[in-house]
């Protein structure tokens, strides 16, 4: 893990998104397409604006979320509505998105397909991660009914969790995907996160899912 200090959030979210733009740029230097794997949730919607605008070949890129609320694409809980809205708004526009909600499936049934129809563009090319106080990452929560099955090395592409107190059911790329991506990057902001971060890296996967993905990453903070 790498941990990258800056000033403040805008300037570090300016240039987080410099990086996955040149992160980008170089994986559609050699593949014929790439897999750009984004979250949800508030704090990365500065960098999607900023993103949204560099010019580069986004008719070759594949967006997917992270992982993803079981509601409908419109709804304002919906990480593919905040991915729509701030990072395929522009020059992105072009990009091909992913959705990971389908009317009509069941969440068991929709991680099933989605394993199969994502296993031609892994491993993710670009992932850009959130984490939470609590350590998890995407929706890998801590002690969440299927999290277990979802940090397995052997697991599928996507998988099925049901975080306790929360409204929805959640599908998210697994942990084996996550940590197979080739250039990693993880958006933090707050000391309560920093903190988390470095109780993390001294924890199992069990009790903090990030941790099965630090090895390689990039970890970004500010204040």
């Amino acid at each position: 893990m790498e941990l990258i200090e800056y000033p403040d959030a805008e300037m570090m979210m300016m240039d987080v998104a410099d990086t996955l733009a040149g992160d980008l740029k170089s994986a559609l230097l050699t593949h014929e397409s790439v897999t750009f794997a984004v979250p949800g949730g508030t704090t990365p919607g500065p960098v999607f604006d900023t993103l949204s605008g560099v010019h580069l070949d986004w008719d070759r890129v594949y967006v997917m979320p992270t992982d993803e609320r079981w509601v409908p694409g419109d709804h304002e809980r919906s990480n593919a509505r905040l991915i729509r809205d701030r990072l395929l708004a522009d020059a992105s526009a072009a990009a091909s998105f992913i959705p990971f909600y389908v009317e009509g499936e069941t969440p068991d049934g929709a991680a099933e397909r989605l394993s199969d129809e994502i296993a031609p563009h892994l491993p993710v090319d670009v992932l850009l991660l959130g984490m939470g106080a609590d350590m998890h990452t995407a929706s890998l929560f801590p002690g969440a009914p299927g999290v277990a099955e979802a940090l397995a090395a052997q697991a599928p592409a996507v998988a099925v969790v049901r975080p306790e107190g929360q409204p929805e059911v959640r599908l998210t790329l697994t942990a084996q995907v996550l940590n197979g991506a080739l250039a990693k990057h993880i958006l933090i902001t707050g000391a309560d996160k920093r903190a988390a971060l470095e109780r993390a890296a001294q924890a199992q996967p069990e009790e903090a899912p990030v941790q099965a993905v630090l090895r390689g990453a990039k970890v970004h903070w500010a204040e």
